[in-house]
């Protein structure tokens, strides 16, 4: 097993890895917009929603797979009025890839953050 960070201080504070590969598998945790160089979050939930994909798709590369590789995915917005907002940058990331997707809507821990993006990668 091979554990990833991203260097976020939430990860040694919280106690959690910003991924895990097991074999064939990568499972990333839950991933916000900041822009974990600076610490910095974008106030609109379709640049958090960019860069969550772009760190999504920095560790994913870090731990050997690709965004191709990615089989499931869930998003959770804090507020249903924002999907409209994110569907582009989502059917852009992963309009060929077409995971099996599931949507919450529900509060996130801090309150600039709008969207969180968790996805599980398998090549095989």
């Amino acid at each position: 097993m091979r554990r990833i960070s991203t260097g976020s201080p939430f990860e040694r504070t919280m106690g959690y890895s910003r991924a895990v590969v097991k074999g064939d598998w990568c499972f990333v945790s839950g991933v916000t917009g900041y822009d974990y160089a600076t610490m910095e979050m974008p106030e609109d939930v379709a640049a958090q929603a960019a860069n969550c994909f772009a760190t999504i798709a920095r560790v994913l590369g870090e731990a050997g797979f690709a965004m191709a590789d990615i089989v499931r995915v869930q998003y959770t917005l804090t507020d249903a009025a924002l999907v409209d907002r994110v569907v582009p940058v989502l059917g852009a990331e992963l309009g060929e890839i077409r995971p099996a997707a599931t949507m919450v809507i529900a509060g996130l821990i801090r309150p600039e953050m709008r969207i969180e993006i968790e996805v599980t990668a398998f090549r095989g």
